[in-house]
């Protein structure tokens, strides 16, 4: 197997050099409504390797990307924290074969943090990708909640924009009597 950015020969989707050089997470923080959000990497920065999320490909790169990001972050948030947290990501349709929100909230399964796979969903399946912020204001995602009530959630998306996704999604939740900390994504445009 090769790394997937300088192509040398490696176990991993990525050998350390370039983990190191080119896929270190700078956590960036903005507040979308009253939802505090987190994202791993700005979004210029990674977009070639977000644009393979609908391919083969992209399932070993978000795979790699949740590694690097999403499970050291969990570890880091609960080392010194018994409550029980939930994770729950946002729409994980499986498309392509795989589901790519559902490999980042995969990699911060642990003793204390419970995920919640495909229990929010989307009833309307527009795409989002490009179309502006009028666009998505006109055109809500419906998001239907099916998991458990009274528990505390981290929600995870892969690409914050606008805000609009999060900011719907985090209403539903608490609609449902659950209580949203923060979201995490994987990337971030910035505003």
């Amino acid at each position: 197997m090769r790394c997937l950015s300088c192509h040398k020969l490696n176990f991993a989707t990525f050998c350390k050099t370039c983990q190191s050089n080119l896929l270190q997470p700078s956590v960036t923080q903005r507040t979308c409504g009253d939802l505090e959000v987190y994202s791993f990497f700005k979004y210029q920065n990674i977009e070639d390797l977000l644009l393979t999320k609908h391919t083969p490909q992209g399932f070993k790169l978000y795979k790699a990307l949740a590694k690097l990001s999403f499970k050291p972050f969990i570890k880091k948030f609960m080392k010194e924290d018994n409550r029980v947290i939930y994770v729950v990501g946002i729409d994980e349709n499986v498309k392509s074969g795989y589901a790519h929100v559902a490999l980042l909230t995969h990699e911060m399964k642990m003793k204390n943090v419970k995920v919640e796979h495909a229990r929010l969903m989307a009833q309307n399946k527009i795409n989002y990708s490009g179309k502006t912020l009028q666009f998505r204001l006109e055109n809500p995602r419906d998001f239907v909640y099916r998991g458990k009530k009274g528990v505390e959630v981290i929600l995870v998306d892969d690409i914050v924009t606008t805000g609009t996704t999060l900011m719907e999604a985090s209403k539903v939740l608490k609609q449902n009597r659950v209580d949203v900390l923060f979201a995490l994504t994987l990337a971030g445009v910035e505003p």
